[in-house]
């Protein structure tokens, strides 16, 4: 990117010399040099140059509400007057910590009715792990310590995170953890074959039974899995794989663990993706939407049965320092409502996202787009080279291509790989969602032009 701004440079500078970007590839990083963002309003996103950016990815799936909502930052700085911190361990708490755990509660599904906040996702999915076998302990069956996960899922960046997460890149790096295996995911698109779609969703949910069996379900603590999968490129599975996955878990006494940070808090269009799905969860990791990025926090809606057996086994030994932080969970508590009063998710439901969904899918006639799939404010765009056998621009970084046309023309879009994913603010409007759609056409032009 061209720099005028001599702050810019001087920005670019600090990054070099002292600052460790997360998920970078720090050669890269240095020889360009980061893209400075200094201001945000609406689904908008200004940087040290001047540029206007609309934020199709709602920051890393978080910001909700939209950027500059003065009420959160009102709720932010009324706490700090108040009580800006203390901890919730050793039989102790705090108003905005419990206000917020019931307000969670209200919205969860039916039966869960407990929370423990952590301050990400990743802890939160830590927090699983430990809890879950801990549950199996105290009922007497220790050696329920196996949790199924899925390739390509992605449940944070934390040890235990990434080795619940199936990310091949993160496993090179720094390996998994004994207790956990995966099987396949249920991506159609890229992994189905010459599988009609019905099918392939069938045989997808039939490997958590073939892994449970192959383990022992007197091993197997839980399964864990995204309602959709976000990082791993909006795989929304086949119709038939949740029913088929329903039915498997109703014949086995184990957890299902539901990773609602990407598809919590009205991103599909219900309170959470396992509404959508009508999923029964014993606990659901939640993040991102809560506080819409605002501040970090995280947390797990735990099912009363569950809370009750971990309630009667003593101590667990485990928390955080920030857990319920008591600014960020005023600010939570804040963000609630305006979801609320505002009938933000109402209005994703039956206005915004169908909006979008068939604005998306007009880019399905680029020479470039092997398929448009996307469910409430969640999307993706497959790019290829033949549309009919789904042949991929091998080797030629289509999607690292098209992203920076995206950056270069005002709209932050994410490649995964080939694939590229939106996931827009939940208060987009219309006419912001007509210029994400025309931005991306051009981008998809400059894209297959680059690539001929």
């Amino acid at each position: 990117m061209s720099v005028k701004n001599p702050q810019t440079r001087e920005w670019q500078d600090l990054s070099r010399d002292h600052h460790l970007a997360p998920f970078s590839d720090y050669k890269q990083l240095t020889e360009k040099g980061p893209r400075i963002i200094t201001k945000a309003q609406g689904v908008h996103l200004w940087d040290s140059e001047g540029n206007k950016i609309l934020d199709g990815m709602a920051g890393l799936w978080c910001v909700a509400v939209g950027y500059g909502r003065e009420e959160l930052v009102q709720a932010a700085a009324t706490q700090m007057r108040e009580l800006p911190y203390y901890n919730l361990f050793f039989q102790t708490a705090h108003p905005p910590a419990l206000e917020l755990a019931k307000a969670v509660s209200d919205v969860a599904p039916e039966g869960m009715s407990h929370v423990f906040f952590t301050g990400s996702g990743s802890e939160g999915n830590d927090t699983i792990l430990r809890m879950v076998r801990h549950y199996w302990a105290i009922k007497g069956q220790p050696n329920k310590q196996v949790i199924i996960s899925r390739l390509n899922g992605y449940h944070g960046s934390t040890v235990a995170g990434a080795a619940l997460g199936g990310m091949s890149g993160m496993h090179a790096q720094s390996g998994t953890l004994p207790g956990i295996v995966h099987i396949p995911q249920p991506y159609w698109f890229g992994e189905g074959g010459d599988m009609p779609e019905a099918e392939f969703g069938v045989w997808a949910a039939e490997q958590l039974e073939k892994k449970i069996l192959e383990v022992g379900e007197d091993n197997v603590a839980a399964f864990i899995a995204e309602p959709i999968q976000g990082a791993g490129g909006v795989i929304i599975p086949p119709e038939t794989y949740w029913p088929k996955i329903k039915e498997i878990l109703a014949k086995y006494d184990i957890l299902f663990i539901a990773d609602e940070v990407i598809c919590g808090f009205g991103r599909t269009g219900e309170w959470f993706g396992s509404d959508y799905y009508d999923l029964k969860p014993d606990l659901m990791t939640i993040a991102k939407g809560l506080t819409s990025g605002y501040i970090p926090m995280g947390g797990v809606i735990v099912r009363d049965e569950v809370a009750r057996v971990v309630s009667e086994g003593g101590d667990f030994n485990h928390g955080f320092t920030y857990s319920g932080h008591p600014v960020a969970a005023a600010v939570g508590l804040e963000n609630l409502r305006i979801l609320r009063d505002e009938k933000i998710i109402e209005r994703v439901r039956e206005e915004t996202a169908p909006y979008l969904q068939k604005r998306l899918r007009e880019l399905n006639d680029h020479p470039l787009v092997g398929q448009v799939r996307g469910l409430g404010m969640l999307g993706a765009i497959e790019l290829v080279k033949d549309k009919a056998t789904r042949t991929r621009y091998e080797g030629q970084g289509a999607g690292m291509i098209c992203r920076q046309h995206c950056f270069d023309n005002g709209l932050i879009m994410r490649a995964v790989g080939d694939t590229m994913i939106i996931a827009p603010p939940l208060v987009i409007s219309k006419a912001e969602i007509d210029e994400l759609v025309e931005k991306a056409r051009k981008c998809l032009d400059l894209t297959l032009e680059a690539l001929k």
